[in-house]
């Protein structure tokens, strides 16, 4: 998504009116608010009620996630339950390597805005957070950590979604 500067504006206006940049206030409220489904080359927000299986995903200020690949199953729907083991603002977004590098650069140039979307989770220092998402598409993609510096220090990872075809053999 690209963002104008007007739209920059009004955002940093929002966060100046009382909203948490990258905080878990932001994170907790969509949670009680419809998701909105829009579907990504990488799949789309899943229903917490079609959950069938939970990867915990650690993250430390070593700019490191554990595991850092995991795999699913194309139509499967997974809570990735994120632990911020650091002592600094972690996240983590799911994308491809462009989306990411897109979103890495327009964090370096806005570093306090705030986003929010299904496909990401902010996770304060000692805090967990969680993304539901049916990975309904085959491939690979990436989650990274776009805090500004985290993720050019390496704070990647991979996602394998294997195609239904293949995890019938």
């Amino acid at each position: 998504m690209k963002y104008t500067n007007g739209m920059a504006a009004l955002l940093l206006a929002a966060l100046a009116a009382g909203a948490q940049a990258h905080g878990n206030a932001g994170h907790a409220a969509r949670h009680h608010a419809p998701v909105a489904k829009e579907q990504k080359p990488w799949g789309i927000a899943g229903a917490a009620s079609a959950v069938r299986r939970t990867i915990d995903i650690a993250m430390t200020d070593t700019m490191r996630f554990t595991p850092e690949r995991i795999e699913v199953r194309e139509g499967e729907t997974v809570r990735l339950r994120v632990q911020n083991n650091g002592q600094v603002l972690h996240e983590l977004v799911i994308g491809t390597r462009a989306d990411l590098d897109a979103h890495a650069e327009m964090m370096a140039r806005h570093p306090g805005m705030e986003h929010d979307e299904p496909h990401m989770t902010h996770v304060n220092a000692g805090a967990s957070g969680e993304i539901v998402w049916n990975f309904n598409r085959p491939g690979e993609f990436d989650f990274a950590c776009l805090i500004p510096g985290h993720y050019q220090a390496g704070m990647v990872g991979k996602i394998k979604v294997i195609a239904r075809k293949e995890s019938k053999r």
